[in-house]
């Protein structure tokens, strides 16, 4: 009784993230536009450089594709990563919060990212500790 409900609130936050998250790369996906072999990416998942969440009916390993670059994972990714983790955020929780827009960044977390302003984004994961 308790996995169909758990798959189903899985299912249920992957809808939500889907309608945040523009684009996603399995594993394979990810090794190509990184240049890298599969074992990498999983070395990657498993180090907490990159997140992927479990979508659609088969629960494929997706990761955002905002997560990968052709130089590996997204630069500054893994020390916000780590920032919110200790903020005891989820998975599906982190990627929500990277992609959900914040009118005082502008855009989303994620976008600062992007624009190599790493230091608002983590004080900004650092406060929902508190």
């Amino acid at each position: 009784m308790v996995a169909p409900l758990r798959a189903e609130i899985a299912r249920e936050q992957g809808d939500e993230l889907d309608a945040l998250v523009p684009e996603w790369l399995t594993v394979p996906d990810a090794a190509q536009v990184a240049g890298v072999d599969l074992r990498t990416v999983r070395r990657w998942l498993q180090e907490r450089e990159l997140l992927a969440v479990r979508r659609g009916e088969r629960s494929v390993a997706s990761i955002p594709a905002a997560f990968v670059t052709a130089e590996g994972p997204l630069n500054h990714l893994r020390g916000t990563l780590s920032v919110l983790a200790d903020s005891r955020y989820s998975d599906v929780e982190t990627i929500r919060w990277l992609f959900t827009p914040d009118d005082t960044l502008p855009g989303t977390p994620i976008d600062a990212l992007k624009a190599n302003r790493k230091t608002e984004v983590r004080r900004r994961a650092q406060a929902l500790s508190f």
